[in-house]
């Protein structure tokens, strides 16, 4: 195995490198080492609905649609009157 040495890391990517790490019961370095594998790997985060929505008709294009000014206030909606 080699090692890696990472100098002049932002505080705030190293303080949540701690917390992360704290949360997945790993110490610091072994947090990094797991982020650096996932991130060179190319596996990609699940895609939520609405990324899966739009890769289904990506391929057909979209449409510009006209939004309307909006004049009127918005009105405070009555209910049970």
């Amino acid at each position: 195995m080699a090692t890696l040495m990472i100098r002049d890391l932002d505080e705030d990517v190293k303080a949540r490198l701690r917390v992360q790490a704290a949360e997945h019961g790993r110490s610091m370095e072994a947090e990094a080492r797991v982020l650096l594998a996932a991130a060179l790997s190319g596996r990609r985060p699940p895609r939520g609905l609405g990324s899966y929505i739009h890769g289904q008709f990506a391929a057909i294009g979209g449409a510009e649609l006209a939004v309307p000014s909006r004049v009127e206030p918005a009105r405070v909606a009555e209910i049970g009157t």
